[in-house]
């Protein structure tokens, strides 16, 4: 049983997605950019929220065009979203182009071979693809000598249906790097080579770059979900996930004795130990150990010793005896801790946290889409 199967009795913990406030988010993207739509990347299923649940509350708030990462993805996305464009980023695979045409699925082809293969595939039907250029990430993408190939050679193009020439920012929430300008320079070279399409080249973080790299489309997708795009600036999306556990038991620990795997925390006087059902098999990872916090009651309490599988510790010391019995919830991810300082706490970004949350949680989703 996975997800929302899980009934809350029986789960460790209840993951709440907050349907309204993804919507929310999107809209407030789409009012930032002034008449510039957006599409919405809803890879790694949601970013670990449930693609079949966000991609029709991001429809409802009018969005049209959906980008995953796989193939797979995206024929499970189409179920659930039968009238938009859902582009498929992770490159073209030569024995999966029947699956594109079935599904009704836009690859983004990434090579002079993609472009050779789409063309003989399609023959006189036109299907739409799209073409990625790289610009500094050295994964995906046309690399400059290919795009120099096009230039010299055109009619390798004739006959492609070109929704989207997309690239895609390295450093996006660095506002002060230099290579965003130099990947805007780039970006804007390609497209004299490949004018045919629309242009769509911001991420999350890009769409605050500036208007300069808007262009015809963008293509946000952390920041849909309530991450902050803009590092070290006040977060300007809302918060949309929030995980709550309860503790199982409490134990009474005097001066000297040690909590968890390798004996990583002495209690120095004496404490109380809560262990709380939750663990990096559950998506909270083990760099959390000694470094994070939970929060019960308004009350801020620490996790000590080491996070370990199915399990974690916090001192309730702090905490009336009222609010720190088995059963009492204890919140882990939410408003008051959010998923950056979460983020920020273990090492890490905001992404990774997100994308792995747990499939043993009981998952709620609330607001409709509206």
């Amino acid at each position: 049983m996975t997800g929302t199967h899980i009934p809350k009795a029986m789960a460790g913990a209840v993951l709440r997605v907050d349907l309204d406030a993804i919507q929310k988010n999107y809209r407030a993207l789409i009012d930032h950019l002034d008449g510039v739509p957006a599409a919405a990347v809803v890879k790694a299923d949601g970013y670990g929220l449930g693609a079949e649940r966000v991609g029709p509350a991001l429809a409802a708030a009018g969005c049209r065009v959906f980008f995953v990462a796989h193939l797979a993805e995206g024929i499970a996305l189409r179920a659930a979203l039968p009238d938009t464009e859902i582009h498929i980023l992770n490159g073209l695979l030569p024995d999966s182009l029947y699956a594109y045409r079935e599904h009704l699925l836009v690859p983004v082809l990434g090579s002079l071979g993609d472009l050779a293969h789409w063309r003989s595939f399609c023959g006189d039907i036109p299907l739409p693809c799209d073409i990625h250029v790289d610009t500094g990430m050295l994964r995906l993408g046309l690399p400059p000598d290919e795009l120099d190939v096009l230039a010299n050679a055109p009619d390798r193009l004739t006959g492609l249906n070109v929704r989207f020439v997309m690239s895609h920012l390295a450093s996006a929430e660095e506002p002060e790097s230099d290579q965003n300008p130099r990947q805007l320079a780039a970006f804007s070279r390609a497209r004299e080579i490949l004018p045919m399409g629309q242009a769509c080249f911001a991420n999350s973080s890009g769409i605050f770059l500036g208007p300069d790299y808007h262009f015809d489309m963008t293509r946000p997708g952390v920041a849909i979900y309530g991450a902050n795009p803009t590092p070290g600036q006040p977060n300007p999306m809302m918060p949309s996930v929030t995980l709550k556990s309860r503790i199982v038991q409490v134990r009474h620990a005097t001066a000297g004795e040690t909590v968890g795997y390798n004996a990583t925390y002495r209690v120095d006087n004496k404490a109380l130990i809560a262990t709380v059902p939750v663990g990096y098999a559950d998506g909270y990872l083990r760099s959390l150990s000694g470094v994070a916090s939970g929060m019960i009651d308004g009350i801020m309490v620490p996790l000590v010793g080491r996070v370990s599988m199915d399990l974690i510790t916090f001192d309730v010391s702090a905490v009336p005896e009222t609010k720190r019995q088995p059963g009492q919830w204890i919140e882990l991810l939410g408003p008051n801790i959010t998923v950056d300082s979460l983020a920020a706490a273990a090492g890490t970004i905001s992404y990774e946290i997100l994308t792995n949350l747990g499939r043993r949680y009981h998952r709620v989703y609330t607001g409709e889409p509206k």
